[in-house]
């Protein structure tokens, strides 16, 4: 039984994945055919990645409703993660305990290296399909068009083959312009009293 979700406000929620979603379709009407997401490519779906607090409240919510209109998907789901943790836990740059990932300088690099193979469980690997595509967390929203990071504008690797540095820049995508996110992680750090980031497999394994 999934706990720590019913109480949560998702409409503050809902309003930063509807801004995220608008600056999504509009990134993508502006970049064509440069973009090559479609349903059943998985380039995205490989490799762990941190995400926060709120992130883990919207999937574990999409798992709860999974489980009302599809038990048997979501009890897959569940079981993919379950897998995966079992199989990380002993190299795990986090607490096990919590699925926090560690802050340590040591932490953060030994997380550049870790599972870099390791397949979404939220992936059905028979469709190539996101089971819980609609509460997916914001890493999953942005990726493909122009986003800004550390490194300069990024890109998926499969997109904006032979484009421009220009052309690329054209298609920029701001996700969350007033930063309602920041305020939305402290509310469901709050809510989950636990601080700081995990990743889907122990967010959906508990």
């Amino acid at each position: 039984m999934l706990k720590h979700v019913s109480a949560f406000p998702f409409s503050r929620d809902r309003e930063l994945v509807q801004i995220v979603d608008a600056a999504l379709a509009d990134a993508s009407r502006r970049s064509g055919n440069w973009l090559a997401c479609r349903p059943g490519c998985t380039q995205c779906c490989i490799g762990v990645f941190a995400m926060n607090q709120l992130d883990a409240l919207r999937l574990r919510h999409g798992l709860k409703k999974l489980e009302s209109t599809a038990p048997a998907r979501a009890q897959a789901v569940r079981e993919r993660a379950r897998d995966a943790v079992r199989r990380l836990s002993a190299s795990y740059p986090g607490d096990v305990g919590t699925g926090l990932l560690g802050n340590s300088d040591e932490a953060r690099q030994r997380f550049e290296d870790f599972a870099n193979e390791e397949p979404c469980p939220v992936l059905d690997p028979q469709t190539g399909l996101c089971e819980l595509y609609e509460y997916r967390p914001m890493t999953c929203r942005v990726f493909g068009p122009p986003v800004e990071s550390e490194d300069g504008l990024g890109v998926c690797e499969l997109c904006f083959q032979g484009a421009s540095e220009h052309e690329i820049a054209a298609c920029e995508m701001i996700p969350d312009p007033d930063d309602l996110e920041s305020k939305l992680i402290k509310d469901a750090e709050e809510h989950r009293g636990r601080r700081g980031d995990t990743i889907i497999a122990f967010a959906l394994a508990e």
